[in-house]
């Protein structure tokens, strides 16, 4: 009897992962079909990306309320010139941060050595002269021109955009002005839905479609055994269902999770996006006793092959838990 309760029990366990997973594609394609009944190319979505932690939009606008005359000003005229070139509100974004964090979106005249202005450019590296990187529209222009020269950059989270123009010591500070840009994008702007087209899984809004394709593969695997050392696809360890999730994304990862923790971007592992892999380990300050990976889902959720007898699983996560290791990373990039 106990041996039937338990397969009655994984039974319904799979039977509920299946109508997530049918829940989810209906949702997908309900998106797909209203986004085409507007004229709207998903593929070509030109949205900002939503809020570094999603669930806090409200941190956008508080950030956005502080702004004084000389930054709104400066917002303003970053969105005008954006509209005159005919680029995506993605770009507006991306040079909204990109100000915000290079001089707190003023046009300043002294710097780091002699970087002045809105971005901060410097004329001893090619910007331009002090008269015109001191020139907010000169300025603004010139940071657009080599935006749009940065490979692949609409696909970009937009602190990426930024900190490819920008070259910064510190490439993820841009990431921090993520909310209230878009909030800024979408009030000034006056753009719609800024955060996502209308698209997205709900409030799992991925940063990428490969994101969103690892995302998809790994709910589309719960109910599965775990077993240690297996990749798929009748069952999984922790690290091998991350590597089959973004497998089918085509990003290939290496096969453990203390390899995985070094194949991607790092980031502090608060500011995780759907998609991002999280990690635990028995000392999270050292790398190399990392045990276990897992991917964010966003609003506390996360999917995993946890551990013998448990099958593949989405369960409630805490950044506070015991052993997480403070940077996620971001397959891909």
């Amino acid at each position: 009897m106990r041996r039937l309760g338990l397969w009655l029990g994984l039974i319904v366990f799979v039977a509920i992962g299946a109508l997530v997973v049918t829940a989810v594609a209906a949702k997908v394609v309900l998106d797909n079909q209203q986004a085409q009944a507007g004229g709207v190319s998903l593929m070509s979505c030109d949205a900002s990306v939503g809020p570094t932690q999603p669930g806090q939009g409200d941190r956008g606008a508080a950030d956005a309320s502080k702004l004084n005359d000389e930054q709104r000003g400066i917002v303003a005229l970053i969105i005008s010139i954006g509209k005159q070139r005919s680029l995506a509100p993605r770009a507006w974004q991306v040079a909204i941060q990109a100000g915000m964090t290079e001089s707190g979106l003023r046009n300043l005249t002294y710097g780091d050595r002699d970087s002045q202005g809105i971005f901060q450019m410097r004329p001893s590296m090619g910007w331009g002269s002090v008269a015109e990187v001191t020139n907010p529209t000169y300025a603004i222009n010139k940071f657009y021109d080599v935006l749009v020269a940065v490979p692949d950059w609409e696909n970009k989270r937009p602190g990426e955009a930024a900190q490819a123009v920008e070259r910064s010591g510190f490439p993820l500070a841009y990431h921090k002005w993520e909310p209230m840009a878009a909030t800024l994008v979408e009030k000034v702007g006056q753009v719609t839905d800024v955060v996502g087209c209308g698209t997205g899984l709900g409030n799992l809004l991925p940063p990428s479609q490969a994101a969103a394709q690892a995302i998809k593969f790994a709910l589309g695997e719960q109910g599965k055994p775990y077993l240690w050392g297996a990749t798929g696809p009748n069952s999984y360890d922790c690290s091998g269902l991350m590597l089959r999730a973004y497998e089918s994304a085509g990003i290939i990862l290496p096969r453990t999770s203390r390899e995985q923790y070094h194949a991607g971007a790092w980031l502090p592992v608060r500011e995780a996006q759907p998609g991002d892999l999280l990690f635990l380990a028995t000392d999270p300050s050292d790398p190399t006793s990392i045990h276990h990976v897992m991917m964010y889902l966003g609003d506390g959720k996360i999917v995993e092959a946890q551990q013998d007898g448990v099958p593949v699983h989405i369960r409630d996560f805490s950044f506070d838990e015991h052993e997480v290791v403070p940077q996620a990373v971001r397959p891909g990039v």
